[in-house]
């Protein structure tokens, strides 16, 4: 199984095996955070996922026992951004791929990680994998599918409970809601989430395709028109006071005073 690193940034590596093609994220010192680098590398892997006939299911991982922190902070308060256009956060969260896709989530996912999860179809998970949409905390919001896509992955009160107070999610009680498809123990996530991918690649290509092109057409107006009627109300967040102070708070560690403006 050829493992090769993207011509684009030493930052993510793919491999293929009989149909399947395997993305991970390798900043392990940056727990898999997002610099822009790695999302235009991701984005390019994830055109050739779906461009490639061969290709019928991708698996999206993260090196060193970490899924991925989201966005890479440092970076982004330098002017780096991880979302590409069109797209969204590591060119993943608003792009519609037609090619079926596993998130093998080891350890955390964090923010934009957590939402990268919710934009793949099926989740594989490791018993101590936690997720987290944390963003209230830093007077922010998930912006890239954590408000759009988890109330319709898992009951909608226990979705506002972890949006609201930004209390972490673990994978197993992820499980229990139906977010996460399969748990394994530390360092499985990959090997299991290989296994599903086989047992799909095993299917006729065209109703691999047929099935995830007829669910995401009966759900990708209902995500666009969600993406639309929320994105003016993260901007009024994004720009206000309080998301300056969140940040500043957080780089000089110390609690925030919120003015609510």
């Amino acid at each position: 199984m050829p493992d090769t690193a993207s011509p684009n940034a030493p930052t993510v590596r793919t491999m293929e095996h009989e149909g399947i093609f395997v993305i991970t994220i390798d900043r392990p010192e940056k727990r898999n955070a997002i610099d822009g680098a790695t999302a235009r590398a991701l984005d390019a892997a994830f055109d050739l996922l779906d461009a490639r006939e061969d290709l019928l299911i991708g698996i999206l991982t993260g090196a060193g026992g970490v899924f991925s922190a989201g966005m890479d902070l440092k970076a982004f308060a330098a002017g780096d951004s991880p979302v590409i256009s069109g797209r969204g956060f590591a060119g993943l969260t608003r792009h519609s791929l037609r090619t079926p896709l596993i998130a093998a989530v080891e350890g955390w996912a964090l923010g934009g990680g957590t939402e990268m999860a919710l934009a793949c179809d099926l989740i594989v998970a490791s018993r101590e994998a936690t997720f987290g949409l944390t963003e209230v905390t830093f007077g922010l919001v998930p912006p890239e599918g954590g408000i759009v896509r988890l109330p319709e992955r898992i009951p909608r009160n226990i979705a506002l409970e972890i949006l609201l107070t930004g209390d972490p999610l673990s994978a197993a009680r992820a499980e229990q809601f139906g977010l996460v498809n399969h748990l394994t123990e530390p360092g499985e996530t990959l090997d299991r989430a290989m296994e599903l991918a086989q047992r799909i690649a095993r299917n006729a290509p065209l109703s691999i395709a047929a099935v995830k092109r007829a669910v995401m057409e009966r759900t990708a107006f209902d995500d666009r028109d969600a993406f639309r009627q929320q994105d003016p109300i993260v901007a009024s967040v994004l720009q206000s006071h309080d998301a300056k102070e969140g940040a500043q708070a957080f780089t000089e560690r110390r609690e925030p005073h919120w003015q609510g403006r």
